[in-house]
């Protein structure tokens, strides 16, 4: 893997993930994740199907069209014509934002989800400037972010579909440890055993980097949902999200 997406997957990065929990702190408070490792393992696993799947198709889907967006002209007086391809370009943005929007029910979790992004998107026009960078707005969906990233970094789709599943339970996992007292070797191994059910889910994810926007999947996670309201709504939290 190329060093420059080593470093979009690096916790070190300066994009706020370490303050999401991914579900897991209003899991722990609700009681629904104990001190037992085999219940961060199973929410791990359901988070992989659902948040992940989605946000690695649509990471996926970002770097592919990040691809084709054009390149900004010479900057021109307001009243001049739009550029070429650049309403073409906007309203796909536009399209595929109203297509994560739909699929997350929870305005919690839309209200995370762009801040993440507008984080990440503040990072990556520094570290990878690109084009397509600059026509996302100022709080895109962390995932279409993410996925244009890639694209900035010289990644592929797929690339961007294991950052994403990646990132779908790596944050959580580092949660749970600081919330629970996890032994993080065990955790660690639990994590690694994952691994071939988080490749298969990246594999699927990439398949829709080429489909129509309205054709990515929508698993639902009623339960994300909730209590990713409940979290909202309360009035002590260590986590953001």
């Amino acid at each position: 893997m190329r060093q420059a997406l080593l470093l979009l997957a690096d916790s070190r990065l300066p994009a706020g993930a370490h303050a999401h929990s991914g579900g897991v702190a209003p899991a722990v408070d609700e009681g629904l994740i104990s001190g037992d490792l085999a219940d961060v393992v199973e929410f791990l696993r359901g988070r992989l199907h659902t948040a992940g799947l989605l946000a690695a198709a649509v990471a996926a889907r970002a770097c592919h069209l990040a691809a084709a967006t054009p390149a900004p002209t010479e900057a021109r007086p307001a009243a001049a014509s739009p550029a070429p391809g650049a309403a073409a370009a906007d309203a796909t943005w536009a399209e595929l934002d109203a297509a994560v929007d739909a699929r997350t029910p929870s305005p919690a979790q839309r209200q995370t989800s762009r801040a993440q992004g507008r984080a990440l998107l503040r990072v990556a026009r520094q570290a990878f400037p690109h084009p397509a960078l600059q026509t996302l707005g100022t709080h895109p969906h962390h995932p279409i972010a993410l996925g244009v990233a890639v694209h900035a970094a010289h990644g592929t789709p797929h690339e961007a579909a294991a950052l994403a599943v990646a990132a779908s339970i790596n944050g959580p996992a580092s949660a749970a440890v600081r919330l629970l007292g996890l032994d993080p070797l065990a955790l660690t191994a639990a994590h690694a055993a994952l691994t071939p059910t988080a490749d298969a889910v990246a594999t699927e994810a990439a398949q829709y980097a080429d489909r129509p926007t309205d054709a990515l999947p929508a698993p639902s996670a009623p339960l994300l949902d909730l209590l990713a309201q409940a979290h909202a709504r309360s009035e002590v939290r260590l986590f953001a999200s």
